[in-house]
């Protein structure tokens, strides 16, 4: 037992001689981003009164390497995020909000159960919208090695934006990953997409109209297209090539015509889909289940499908997404 309590207090002395190391550093980092953003014309008041209180939050790296697109399947991933007691909760914000949401779905020509779903996904319908300092969050990220370069132009951006008045550096608290608001913008999102639908100078992306309008601009300019849909789940035979079959987010490749992946397909003639339709299947689960089947569950996606995987690189995130839409088309 003696033993046991020495090994447990070399280990926690251990890990608080690791923190300090990391803090040190942390703080060496700060000061070098300092110098970063002071060149690349930031006001060095604003980057010093933003960056005073950075720290370091060894949560937010626990949070980047366990995400639950990198471990749950696709099947549970969906069931949790597409739940009767969401479609409730989207229908009771929806019912509240239907002018202005009809209104921000007419005038992007995007329709309001995506956008019910992106939220509803995102924060809950609003109820989630994180408690982290964005700008530790971001200083952490970009302090860690696994994105640098990625954090650290998402913390140059949001400093721009503070420095030009469109953010209130005293309202950033969101995710651990540096997302805000109601549909979690990250800075470059906002910076290229929000906007000020109420017209009072300020981009508010807690709120409804900026955010459901922020929302709808951001689809809307990066192509995704009304009335046509995201996936179709397809049972596929066993002599498909392997080629056709995408499991990472990062690129779909060996897109097709419906009608060309139709003799790879069970029961073909069921699918209710344009055959002229760019198409590509995807098999979510094959890069993270070790000895998962390569062909269950698949899906054949389609060009607005490809359009989520911009607002968020995960083929278990889009496929929940769509799946909420069609739920939320089928109550509204």
């Amino acid at each position: 037992m003696v033993k046991n309590l020495t090994s447990f207090i070399s280990f926690l002395l251990l890990s608080s001689t690791f923190l300090q190391a990391q803090n040190a550093d942390f703080k060496l980092w700060i000061e070098d981003f300092k110098i970063k953003a002071i060149s690349s014309g930031i006001s060095q008041q604003v980057v010093n009164e933003v960056m005073s209180n950075a720290s370091y939050l060894p949560k937010v790296i626990e949070y980047d390497r366990y995400q639950p697109e990198f471990y749950e399947d696709t099947l549970t991933y969906i069931r949790k995020r597409t739940s009767p007691k969401k479609i409730k909760k989207g229908l009771a914000l929806y019912k509240k909000e239907k002018k202005i949401i009809n209104t921000i779905e007419e005038k992007f020509s995007v329709e309001k159960e995506l956008l019910l779903a992106l939220m509803g996904i995102e924060t809950n319908f609003g109820n989630y919208l994180g408690k982290m300092d964005i700008i530790s969050s971001l200083s952490t990220l970009s302090f860690d090695k696994r994105r640098t370069e990625f954090f650290t132009n998402e913390l140059l951006i949001l400093l721009k934006l503070i420095d030009s008045g469109v953010i209130d550096k005293d309202i950033l608290f969101g995710s651990w990953a540096g997302a805000f608001g109601n549909f979690q913008f990250m800075p470059k999102t906002i910076k290229n997409y929000a906007i000020d639908y109420d017209n009072n100078n300020v981009i508010e992306l807690k709120n409804i109209e900026d955010s459901f309008a922020s929302a709808a601009n951001y689809l809307k300019k990066i192509g995704w297209k009304k009335n046509i849909p995201c996936y179709t789940k397809i049972k596929l035979k066993d002599n498909i090539p392997k080629k056709y079959l995408n499991s990472s987010a990062r690129k779909i490749n060996n897109k097709k015509k419906v009608k060309f992946f139709k003799k790879y397909i069970l029961n073909p003639n069921d699918l209710k889909i344009d055959e002229s339709l760019i198409s590509a299947i995807i098999t979510p689960d094959k890069d993270i289940i070790p000895g998962s089947s390569t062909h269950t569950p698949a899906y054949l996606v389609f060009n607005n499908y490809e359009k989520i995987l911009n607002w968020n690189r995960s083929l278990r995130f889009a496929l929940a997404v769509c799946k909420l839409k069609n739920n939320f088309k089928n109550e509204i």
